[in-house]
């Protein structure tokens, strides 16, 4: 295995049942840091009209709650239709999981976060970079890290890691 191929393996590990990160909502900010409250005369009427379930009870929902539907809002009031359709069926796809599964997936992405930006950086472009590969060498990687023991994995890991530090920084 080549070292870039090697250095997707841990890329895989990370984001293998992930849909996409890039696709996810912005962390929270930190508990230590008080959310501000959103007004709803502070929403555009393209928001409100969105949000229009939440209208009556808008002022008794948490601050961050609000904070969160607001950006959600933003976020879906800028996409295409095709984009709204894509969220749509990933948000289908979502609430047909497994309670355990969407856990184990809501742990992936508070991982990625805890990641430092430079880290978030390149996880992504690794990610992209797997995702260019062809189907069949992208099963390839797949199957080797699902029949992989846990000691192998790590080793996996451990061999990435030491590639990075051998390389020379690339831009």
């Amino acid at each position: 295995m080549n070292k870039w191929v090697r250095s997707l393996v841990l890329t895989v590990a990370l984001i293998a049942g992930a849909p996409a990160f890039a696709q996810e909502p912005p962390a929270a900010p930190p508990a230590a840091v008080p959310a501000a409250p959103v007004a709803w005369s502070s929403l555009s009427p393209q928001q409100q009209k969105l949000l229009g379930n939440f209208g009556s009870q808008w002022d008794s929902l948490p601050p961050q709650r609000q904070q969160a539907l607001a950006r959600g809002s933003e976020r879906w009031l800028g996409m295409s239709p095709e984009q709204q359709n894509q969220a749509r069926e990933r948000f289908q796809r979502w609430r047909a999981l497994p309670p355990q599964q969407r856990q184990a997936l809501r742990q992936r992405w508070q991982d990625f976060q805890a990641l430092s930006p430079a880290e978030r950086q390149t996880l992504r472009e690794n990610f992209h970079r797997f995702q260019q590969l062809p189907p069949e060498r992208r099963q390839v990687l797949i199957q080797r890290w699902h029949n992989a023991t846990p000691a192998q994995r790590k080793q996996m890991i451990e061999h990435v890691r030491e590639q990075r530090a051998k390389a020379p920084p690339h831009h």
